[in-house]
């Protein structure tokens, strides 16, 4: 299972994803225009010093992104325009959640190329939750679903 970040532009979100990945054992696809630079200050102090734990792929472009995204992964896509709620998606463990830039999610061309599409209900007159939350929820039932959240008796560096 893998996070994908479509053209971050909060650093302070990304490295907080990206602390997500490491401490749940999440490899990270960043997904190029980023709005900031990866050595951006607030990216680092998000991400603590998990930065280094993480297992960050970074691509150039969607095009590349998707040349370099093999079967069986699906892209399921974290969206407030989906009408099926996560918790009723059965989740598989090559799965690919797809994020949204933080201002504007993703084109209507990245929501059509999902597989699936997904989405968090909410309070009647509310929009959105942060994406950094968002994902936290959706990869916690995701892992739930599979088997595939860390083994606690294994632990090897502590991420709290």
């Amino acid at each position: 299972m893998r996070l994908a970040l479509y053209e971050p532009d909060i650093p302070q979100n990304a490295g907080a994803l990206m602390r997500l990945g490491a401490c749940l054992g999440v490899g990270i696809d960043v997904i190029e225009p980023c709005g900031f630079l990866l050595t951006d200050r607030a990216l680092k102090r998000a991400g603590m010093d998990y930065l280094n734990l993480a297992e960050i792929r970074r691509h150039r472009s969607w095009d590349r992104f998707r040349a370099n995204l093999a079967p069986p992964a699906r892209l399921v896509l974290l969206t407030t325009r989906a009408s099926q709620p996560y918790t009723d998606f059965a989740f598989a463990p090559d799965d690919v959640l797809l994020l949204g830039r933080e201002s504007a999610g993703v084109p209507d061309f990245v929501h059509a190329a999902a597989d699936a599409r997904v989405a968090i209900a909410l309070k009647p007159g509310l929009r959105s939750l942060n994406v950094a939350q968002a994902a936290a929820m959706v990869l916690g039932e995701a892992l739930r679903q599979t088997g595939l959240f860390p083994d606690p008796a294994a632990k090897e560096t502590p991420c709290t």
